[in-house]
């Protein structure tokens, strides 16, 4: 017997409401919409209301998503949460969700932490755990607060990022040549301090002293950063293309982490694509890390950008430093 294939059954995303554009953030740090946007792409993000937790904004994404899935609560019996900023440190935002959502209480729940790559970690875990026949559909949630572990303050990181949630519902299928084709996983973990949060952990556990210096905000050398994005998601790229033997020119959409549009547009460069294969909304989200694939993944098929057989490649970067890339056959 064939192995069957995993597949995406549903797509689904929340953005909260507040839009914090470039020049109300400036109003506030030394910058301007033209600085901002010049050097990232983006021109404004959305930031979660006072009280709307991880959770919350998780919740609505994936009801989406089960929703476009056409399936309950009940049909799922894995959950995994892809994300940086749970609820709370202890225990796991999935256990929180499963809660939320009405999930079965005999549903494997988890958080994966693999910051902006997430995602693509989460769903091929999924994937895998499908396939392995112990599980029969899964949820897969990116989701980040990245307003409450920035520094409002600090014009080199507040910029950059927002909040938001995507969600898919992953099955099986015996139908053949459609869904994950592979995945390419990795991490540079000898370049942690080039994006990290310093304080907090076993390391250095929270003290007066670390909340007054904000070691609990991100902390970011993005030159260097900028670079290793490059360099990963160029050769994870290649590295999966080669891997499957296919070419860029097959593939009908990319799907890249939205961080910052130099880096999708060197990408572009980089395969010989021209960028309207590439989905881009970085200018109205920002970077939201985990949330970032998912909710691109969902407006991408909701706007018809993704059809029946088209082959779509999902690449990221991310603070660890990981990396991931996925091939998609619809």
């Amino acid at each position: 017997m064939s192995q069957r294939s995993t597949v995406i059954l549903g797509t689904g995303s929340y953005a909260p409401a507040r839009v914090l554009s470039n020049a109300e953030l400036a109003q506030t740090i030394d910058s301007s919409d033209e600085w901002i946007h010049t050097r990232s792409g983006i021109r404004e993000r959305r930031i979660a209301a006072p009280g709307e937790m991880t959770s919350d904004m998780a919740v609505v994404a994936a009801k989406n998503a089960l929703e476009d899935a056409k399936l309950t609560a009940a049909d799922i019996d894995l959950l995994i949460v892809a994300t940086i900023t749970p609820d709370l440190p202890m225990p796991a935002a999935a256990c929180i969700i499963q809660h939320k959502l009405g999930l079965p209480t005999a549903t494997a729940c988890f958080d994966l932490n693999a910051a902006c790559s997430g995602f693509i970690y989460a769903f091929d875990t999924a994937c895998a755990m499908l396939s392995s026949g112990r599980y029969r559909k899964a949820l897969v949630i990116g989701v980040e607060k990245l307003s409450s572990i920035v520094d409002w303050q600090d014009r080199t990181t507040c910029v950059l990022f927002g909040d938001g949630a995507g969600a898919v519902v992953v099955g099986l299928s015996d139908q053949p040549g459609v869904g994950l084709i592979g995945t390419k996983l990795g991490a540079y973990g000898e370049s942690v301090d080039l994006l990290y949060i310093p304080a907090g952990g076993s390391s250095r556990p929270a003290s007066g002293t670390s909340v007054s210096a904000g070691d609990h905000f991100i902390k970011m050398k993005g030159k260097e950063v900028f670079k290793m994005a490059v360099r990963a998601m160029e050769e994870s790229a290649r590295d999966i293309l080669e891997q499957h033997g296919l070419t860029a020119t097959q593939i009908g959409l990319v799907i890249p982490h939205q961080a910052n549009l130099r880096i999708i547009e060197a990408i572009a460069q980089y395969l010989e694509l021209p960028m309207d294969r590439f989905f881009v909304n970085v200018d109205r989200y920002g970077n939201t890390s985990a949330a970032s694939i998912p909710i691109a993944l969902d407006e991408a098929r909701r706007s018809g950008r993704i059809r029946a057989g088209d082959i779509t490649l999902l690449v990221a970067f991310g603070a660890g430093l990981t990396y991931g890339s996925a091939l998609i056959r619809w």
